[in-house]
């Protein structure tokens, strides 16, 4: 929701015609006051941030912690391999365990606290075994994020080039030049339709989902974008396209909540069958944040893809082939969701 208010308020400041007001006349250019808007506005939020958040002074608000920080005092400069080579991380695991929990203090060897430490090798160890039901869903994600970026990289310019019939080439004192500014502001206005409507799906989608579930708001999110897309590429007209911009919405409010929502779905039904089978919960290794963390590389993985293919596209058939190439991977990414993700019952 504050993703989609936030970028309403700055896709505004690239609709704006900044040439015709005092600032536009200050400054060289209409993009120095767009960056000079951004920086204000950074700084300000920083401010804000740094002002409303206090620090607390540091409390013992358990034995624990105090016996912890008390039994490390004396280390603090060593690195961990030293300490576990010393002996001293072991030890002070063992006095705190033993303080906290008379009688249940459990001395880990020196092998099993190394393992423990080196997280980059459990990381990739994580996502190389990630079960069959996680990778589709990162497959269907990363489906979803080529086809979301794939249109918003260049819908200024598809707005500009295609929808206006202008020219970023042309002199700037030309009409076919003018043109496309006035396009790509217009394009701007529609980024500003696709965020707004952002933040009001992500309301609907708490009425929806009693009724459709997480596997028809997942469908509908890459349908409706597919189709939506699809018909901007097929009749590129002023006021359907912007009208159809609200579907972008839809998509972008589904890719930021159903993944990360089935996640945790499926991690709570692993949970309650360890239960079952009579094991702790605690003991379930596999952590949410390392399955979010792999969900969330597959917006980087699609602008990597994107960056390397797309351009070259764009440059051979032109603005046109973003909201097409859009369209027909969102509706692979549709048939993905509908028979290869699974969803807890």
């Amino acid at each position: 929701i504050h993703t989609g208010l936030g970028g309403a308020l700055g896709y505004l400041t690239g609709a704006m015609d900044w040439d015709q007001t005092v600032l536009g006349f200050s400054l060289a250019s209409e993009f120095q006051v767009i960056f000079f808007f951004a920086a204000f506005v950074f700084l300000v939020c920083l401010i804000i941030h740094l002002r409303s958040i206090p620090e607390v002074p540091l409390g013992f608000k358990n034995e624990e912690t105090k016996l912890l920080l008390e039994v490390t005092e004396s280390y603090k400069y060593s690195s961990i391999e030293e300490e576990i080579k010393k002996g001293y991380l072991k030890s002070t695991f063992t006095e705190v365990k033993a303080a906290a929990n008379p009688g249940e203090c459990t001395v880990k060897s020196r092998r099993e606290v190394s393992a423990e430490m080196t997280s980059l090798k459990s990381l990739v160890k994580t996502l190389v075994s990630m079960p069959s039901h996680y990778r589709c869903l990162c497959v269907s994600h990363l489906f979803g994020w080529m086809a979301f970026l794939s249109n918003m990289l260049f819908f200024t310019d598809f707005m500009g080039q295609v929808v206006y019939q202008g020219s970023p080439y042309a002199p700037h004192n030309s009409t076919l030049y003018l043109t496309y500014k006035t396009g790509v502001e217009m394009g701007c206005w529609g980024l500003c339709i696709n965020a707004i409507s952002s933040s009001v799906y992500s309301y609907v989608q708490k009425i929806l989902l009693p009724y459709t579930g997480l596997k028809g708001l997942y469908f509908i999110g890459y349908l409706l974008f597919g189709l939506g897309t699809g018909l901007i590429g097929l009749f590129p007209n002023i006021y359907s396209t912007l009208a159809l911009c609200s579907l972008f919405g839809v998509m972008s409010s589904t890719l930021y909540t159903v993944p990360f929502h089935l996640i945790a779905e499926y991690h709570r039904e692993e949970e309650s069958l360890k239960l079952q089978d009579g094991e702790q919960a605690g003991e379930y290794r596999r952590g949410k944040g390392i399955d979010c963390a792999a969900l969330t590389c597959m917006v980087q993985l699609a602008q990597i893809i994107l960056g390397v293919g797309l351009g070259l596209l764009v440059s051979v058939a032109g603005s046109v082939v973003t909201v097409i190439s859009a369209s027909t991977v969102s509706l692979v990414g549709c048939c993905f969701v509908a028979f290869c993700v699974r969803y807890v019952e």
